[in-house]
C-alpha cells in the first residue's frame, strides 16, 4: 500500500482547518479595558408574598387511601391551579386533581407540596391531619 493514501495524524497542517483564519481585527475598535461599574442589570424587587394555603393529610371517606389536600387559597384560579397540580404530581410521581378549589394529591406528599408551594410564593401551613 502506499503511504499517500493515509491521513497523517501528528498534528500536521492537513487536519488543521479554521474558517477564521484570513480574518483580521484591523478596523474594529480595542476592547474596553474592564465593563463599566453602572453597567450591573437591574435588581429584581422580591416576589410579594401570595397568602397563606393550609395542607392537610385526610383518610376520612376515601376507603382508607391517604390523600394531601391544598385549600383556602386566595386570589387564585382554576388554571394557575391546574399548574400547581402538575407540578406536585410531576415531583411527587403520583397522580392528583383539582375539586372544589382544593388540590387533592395521592398519598402523604406534605413536604414535597409545601416545597413546590414555596417556590411559588405562597406561605404553606399544616394543618390538622
Amino acid at each position: 500500500m502506499a503511504n499517500s493514501k493515509r491521513i497523517p495524524t501528528d498534528g500536521g497542517s492537513a487536519l488543521i482547518q479554521t474558517p477564521f483564519a484570513a480574518l483580521a481585527s484591523e478596523g474594529l475598535p480595542p476592547a474596553p479595558e474592564n465593563a463599566p461599574a453602572d453597567s450591573a442589570p437591574p435588581a429584581k424587587p422580591p416576589k410579594k408574598n401570595r397568602g397563606r394555603v393550609d395542607i392537610l393529610r385526610v383518610k376520612a371517606g376515601r376507603g382508607g387511601k391517604t390523600v394531601t389536600v391544598v385549600k383556602n387559597f386566595v386570589g387564585i384560579g382554576l388554571p394557575e391551579k391546574e399548574q400547581l397540580a402538575k407540578a406536585m404530581q410531576r415531583a411527587c410521581g403520583t397522580g392528583g386533581t383539582v375539586k372544589n378549589g382544593q388540590i387533592e394529591i395521592q398519598g402523604d406528599q406534605r413536604a414535597e407540596v409545601a416545597r413546590i408551594l414555596t417556590a411559588a410564593n405562597f406561605q404553606p401551613v399544616f394543618a390538622g391531619g
